[in-house]
């Protein structure tokens, strides 16, 4: 049997050495969805990427910048994801947010 749902799913597109305080922006926010009892995160680490500033980051040796990019991707119900917005705005101050209507498929047996 496949049930579908309609959800929103949340992009963060941050920079590896953005904090809040002395930790990883990227921690805050995911504690900050466990908190607020978001369905499911997750935390993608970038190999390679450019931003506003048009400065390539990278993991290569020989270019080795330091600030990777990551993604927290989250997908909950939107009402959901609209109420843990405002919370987010006093923390992602240089990324971006894109936020996306997707469905989710769901195979029972």
């Amino acid at each position: 049997m496949v049930s579908t749902e309609e959800k929103t799913l949340m992009r963060i597109y941050l920079g590896e050495l953005d904090r809040c305080g002395h930790r990883p922006l990227y921690q805050v926010v995911m504690e900050l969805f466990m908190r607020e009892g978001l369905a499911g995160a997750t935390v993608f680490k970038g190999a390679m990427g450019y931003g506003a500033h048009n400065e390539l980051h990278s993991g290569h040796l020989l270019r080795l910048s330091g600030d990777l990019p990551v993604v927290v991707e989250v997908i909950d119900r939107q009402e959901r994801i609209d109420a843990v917005l405002p919370k987010l705005e006093g923390l992602v101050r240089g990324g971006i947010i894109t936020l996306q209507n997707i469905r989710t498929v769901h195979f029972s047996r």
